[in-house]
């Protein structure tokens, strides 16, 4: 009996947050590649969430190459210096991607409208926006079932999400070519009590995503056999 009343009581709080937050804990998400994935509740991206970057073009790059793979159109507002062609190398479909370089003022609102039309938006806020407007693009986020994807800061996120301790491969004594950045990706969320870290390539030297174990892997000698 106790352990019915406890599933109960799981089930009532469970359902109190759905209507919070105006979405299912178990829908589906949005696919990013595993390495960060693993890091993100729901090993994904929300439907109706927001999630707040660091400035790192690669992270924001990383984050909507899956989505326009699987089919999902993605838009860039207010980020005049988004490079189609590094963007591209790490996975993004320009096909299924708008850019809004210079969206002026009004940068809310046409975040706001493109979110309406577009599954996954992403945006650099140029000031801070007034509380009110925020709560009105984020019901119009759940309504839509959009993903918000602001580099800054930003209330009531899903998770925050950013990249330390870069390290680039390539280089000799003064010689080379850069070939690959080694970093570290964090994910903080209130859905769990400590940070998240991988430590991955991005880029990897063929200029996609790559766990630093599989790199490791692919780059170890063949062991000669001892006799």
């Amino acid at each position: 009996m106790r352990d019915a009343a406890a599933v109960q009581e799981v089930q009532r709080l469970r359902a109190q947050l759905e209507r919070v937050q105006g979405r299912r804990l178990d829908a589906p998400v949005l696919p990013v590649h595993p390495a960060i994935g693993e890091l993100l509740p729901g090993r994904g991206l929300r439907p109706g969430a927001a999630y707040s970057l660091g400035r790192s073009m690669s992270l924001l790059f990383a984050l909507l190459a899956q989505p326009s793979q699987a089919g999902s159109w993605c838009g860039v507002v207010g980020v005049p210096g988004f490079g189609v062609e590094a963007a591209e190398r790490i996975g993004v479909d320009l096909s299924r991607l708008v850019l809004i370089p210079d969206p002026g003022p009004r940068w809310l609102a046409v975040t706001a409208t493109i979110a309406e039309v577009l599954p996954v938006v992403a945006v650099r806020p140029p000031s801070r926006a007034k509380d009110a407007d925020i709560g009105r693009l984020a019901a119009r986020m759940r309504e839509r079932g959009s993903v918000l994807l602001v580099q800054g800061p930003w209330p009531q996120t899903e998770a925050m999400i950013d990249v330390d301790s870069p390290e680039w491969s390539g280089l000799g004594d003064g010689y080379g070519i850069l070939s690959g950045r080694e970093l570290t990706v964090t994910v903080s969320s209130r859905r769990f009590p400590v940070p998240r870290s991988n430590r991955m390539m991005l880029p990897a030297p063929d200029g996609t995503i790559a766990p630093v174990e599989r790199i490791v892997r692919e780059q170890a000698p063949p062991m000669r056999a001892v006799s």
